[in-house]
């Protein structure tokens, strides 16, 4: 037995307790969705049970949920409005929403994915919410690169990284101006149809929401846009998408790279950085699309990143 198994049978039983309040004994039986270092999920009939990475804040992450509580029809609303502590982790509990179908890149929700990040870049921000935590995943996925060794893809990802602002390092606040409520790890595994299985899509993950620079969030679809990873016509769908609804990120015509590239460029670093720290560690090369992100990251060092003319963006 595992130190996770006495909480994966925790979590199935609360969800299950969620799923089925008069009978918790049913025998329909749990899914384990994600079981990592910083969640561990559990399905049971229509509810989910999550546990939060240790070290989670308590008040941070009820702040979280109470604006996806107040935002149904942007953000998947959560089935209790705490966090409970189960085996030293903050739990949450949620309805199950279907996920975007990584078989069928074709139906990838493009326009739903820019549409609500563009009505949640438009909510007025709660008092109280802390910032967005992009910068600073990105900046723990680079420190974790010193358990690559000395490799030329290191050098390629750390010397992209001395290129960008500090604000995008985590090494100073973003900036003020022009802050708004962000995800702050947006990509299409966090969409989900609720109903399921045909609902509208909404927005899942509340761990790094907060209050900052709305370009963060379009990131990763622009960071694989520029890496030649996703076709133009998804990103235009997506970016049309988020124009037409009125999002805050970039202007409503025109280049929008200027406002995009700084996070473009970390969260392809971040990406990079992952990909090889997990590679060093299996003792194995880099794959095909591991190798195009580092090769971003050595175009990256030697020419200096874009600037919006107003920071915020």
């Amino acid at each position: 037995m595992t130190a996770a198994d006495p909480l994966l049978a925790e979590l199935s039983l609360r969800a299950a307790a969620r799923a089925h309040p008069a009978a918790p004994d049913c025998s329909c039986g749990a899914a384990t969705l994600a079981d990592r270092a910083d969640a561990t999920v559990v399905r049971h009939g229509d509810a989910v049970a999550k546990a939060h990475a240790p070290g989670t804040g308590a008040a941070a992450l009820a702040e979280r949920l109470a604006v996806a509580a107040g935002l149904p029809d942007v953000l998947l609303p959560p089935l209790a409005s705490t966090p409970a502590e189960l085996h030293g982790r903050l739990v949450t509990f949620w309805p199950y929403g279907a996920p975007v179908d990584p078989l069928d890149p074709d139906a990838a929700p493009w326009e739903a994915a820019g549409g609500l990040l563009a009505r949640l870049h438009r909510t007025s921000v709660p008092a109280g919410l802390p910032p967005m935590r992009g910068p600073g995943k990105a900046a723990l996925a680079v420190a974790r690169l010193a358990a690559a060794g000395s490799r030329p893809a290191v050098a390629a990802v750390l010397g992209a990284w001395r290129t960008l602002p500090a604000w995008a390092r985590a090494e100073a606040p973003m900036p003020a101006r022009g802050a708004v409520l962000c995800h702050g790890d947006l990509h299409l595994g966090q969409l989900v149809r609720h109903p399921a299985p045909d609902g509208p899509w909404r927005l899942i993950d509340v761990d790094d929401l907060g209050v900052g620079v709305p370009a963060w969030d379009l990131a990763r679809p622009a960071a694989w846009f520029a890496c030649g990873l996703l076709p133009p016509d998804e990103w235009t769908r997506f970016l049309d998408a988020y124009r037409g609804g009125g999002g805050p990120a970039v202007p409503a015509s025109g280049d929008p790279w200027p406002a995009l590239d700084v996070p473009a460029r970390a969260l392809t670093v971040q990406t990079a950085a992952r990909a090889v720290a997990k590679s060093a560690a299996a003792g194995r090369p880099l794959d095909e699309v591991e190798l195009c992100l580092v090769d971003a990251c050595a175009r990256m060092g030697s020419v200096p990143p874009q600037r919006a003319a107003d920071p915020a963006t």
